[in-house]
């Protein structure tokens, strides 16, 4: 069961979501990062610690070609739950969609150094950069929306996040 609630300043009406109307499609299921998106306060950085669960339990343990193939599919199947979902919820770039910090996070994961304490430095890093959205994440931010829109901020923020973990182990601080 999902409650309506008029978006200020507008006509339209807004979804506010519940764990009962999460679970009633797929789509609302990843796109919500299986519920960690609608934990508060800050439910991106719920979503990216889920994705750091999956990862120290289930995906650090695939191939490095499944991972290869895998990311990019699965960034394509969010562009589709996100927008899917953002149209639903009357919001293009809801801040309870957080499979875009799932994805990013993984890439971030798989190509950095495996010591939990680089992890979590990268953790912190990502979102530092998903948060503060630098140039050019910003600007990308404000212009690109719906699911792909959603998608590529947190890949941008992986980027930054991996630049900087890659100038950190080359100067020998990791």
């Amino acid at each position: 069961m999902s409650v309506s609630e008029m978006n200020p300043g507008s006509s339209e009406s807004v979804v506010m979501p519940t764990w009962s109307w999460m679970l009633h499609s797929p789509a609302r299921i990843v796109a919500l990062g299986f519920g960690s998106g609608l934990l508060r306060p800050g439910p991106g950085t719920w979503g990216t610690l889920l994705a750091w669960i999956l990862w120290g339990l289930v995906l650090s343990r695939l191939p490095d070609a499944v991972i290869a193939v895998g990311l990019p599919v699965l960034f394509v199947y969010g562009c589709w739950c996100c927008q899917r979902v953002g149209t639903e919820l009357g919001k293009p770039d809801a801040g309870i969609m957080v499979w875009d910090e799932c994805i990013a996070f993984w890439l971030v994961l798989w190509l950095s150094p495996d010591p939990f304490w680089v992890q979590a430095v990268a953790f912190v890093l990502f979102r530092i950069f998903d948060i503060t959205k630098p140039p050019p994440i910003s600007y990308f931010d404000r212009r690109l929306k719906h699911g792909f829109g959603v998608m590529l901020d947190d890949i941008l923020a992986a980027a930054y996040t991996l630049l900087l973990l890659a100038i950190l182990v080359r100067i020998g601080v990791l």
